[in-house]
């Protein structure tokens, strides 16, 4: 090994993301997971979070001719794609102290709007639909901090750059182990999907509240400490 390569192996690891938010973030994709298994369940096959799958549904549902399901998956795509517009517009209008609290707010009020139609008599297929939007806006919520996306509701791209980060450790033009940073990530999400399956068989669509009182609990420590601090 050259000289130069320790400085430049000792350069990569600083874009490692830090632990205590790689934590944070985990925890924000492990809500995600948690909500898109129940909106899964409810939309019998569609998702609150994962546009690539609404995607290819839906055009087949157009080759078919199935519009029930055209409006239903582009209805998701849609509100998906204005939660994120949102989400962002508002991090970045609220700035680096209150931008993750008003973005975390955004999410927890989707939660809450979810529950309330449905405690309201709406079916609660319409309550998905208000998921789907606090959904894009939660990938506002972070920063990225190093290469690993934070706080993410989907994981198609972590597990591509999980293994290209492992090929590009392997040649040493990469941390050794960040590789497994973006594994971690994809983890967080099918463990939330997990609990979240389980937990909607025990209590319906209420337990959604689980994810809720994360978001609340976030919003509050985000509101009370600038990010920096609540994230080191």
């Amino acid at each position: 090994m050259s000289l130069a390569a320790p400085a430049r192996l000792a350069r990569l690891s600083d874009i490692m993301t830090p632990a205590p938010r790689l934590s944070v973030g985990l925890l924000l994709t492990a809500a995600a997971g948690f909500a898109d298994a129940i909106g899964f369940i409810v939309l019998g096959g569609h998702y609150v979070s994962f546009m690539s799958g609404n995607t290819t549904q839906l055009g087949d549902a157009l080759a078919t001719g199935v519009w029930p399901t055209v409006m239903l998956t582009a209805g998701l795509v849609v509100l998906f794609f204005a939660g994120s517009f949102t989400g962002s517009m508002v991090a970045l209008r609220a700035g680096s102290r209150w931008g993750a609290a008003a973005v975390t707010a955004m999410v927890l009020a989707s939660f809450l709007g979810a529950l309330g139609v449905v405690a309201l008599g709406a079916p609660p297929q319409m309550g998905m639909a208000i998921l789907a939007g606090g959904a894009g806006a939660q990938n506002a919520i972070l920063a990225s901090t190093g290469s690993v996306r934070l706080g993410t509701t989907f994981v198609t791209g972590t597990l591509f750059t999980a293994g290209q980060d492992l090929a590009r450790a392997l040649q040493g033009v990469a941390p050794p182990w960040r590789w497994l940073q973006h594994l971690l990530v994809w983890a967080s999400l099918m463990g939330g999907a997990l609990v979240g399956a389980v937990a909607y068989g025990q209590w319906s669509i209420w337990s959604l509240t689980v994810p809720a009182l994360l978001y609340a609990g976030f919003t509050i420590a985000f509101l009370v400490r600038p990010p920096a601090q609540v994230i080191p």
